[in-house]
């Protein structure tokens, strides 16, 4: 199982950034992708999870009109687009790949992270 992040970088307040995870080792469609942050002194939280065989999106706390989640089960790639970025926004973002049980994302492989800073 290998998942690689890319697209993080630096960007200004007010911009937007669109992340990738590219996906390999693993059925797509019978697994679930999430996407979490960790800003620096703090801990781990999830963005959103999406279903790989129907577009699904599940636990989304996070997600509250500035993110928008999609994937590509041709391209096994999930994509996370973060508008209106704010310095708090700042963080590593990972993604993840696990099942779905019971009304929950459960995750077992992770990959490296993007780096997303927002500057003032």
């Amino acid at each position: 199982v290998q998942l690689v992040e890319s697209g993080g970088g630096l960007v200004q307040a007010g911009g937007s950034v669109r992340l990738s995870c590219a996906a390999s080792g693993f059925i797509f469609d019978d697994h679930v992708i999430g996407w979490f942050r960790q800003a620096p002194g703090k801990r781990r939280e999830g963005v959103v999870c999406i279903t790989g065989s129907d577009g699904r999106t599940h636990d989304e706390d996070l997600v509250k009109g500035r993110f928008t989640i999609s994937s590509d089960i041709a391209k096994n790639t999930v994509t996370l687009q973060i508008n209106s970025l704010k310095p708090e926004d700042t963080a590593v973002y990972y993604c993840a790949v696990g099942i779905f049980v019971d009304g929950t994302c459960w995750y077992e492989n992770w990959g490296q992270g993007t780096q997303v800073t927002v500057s003032s």
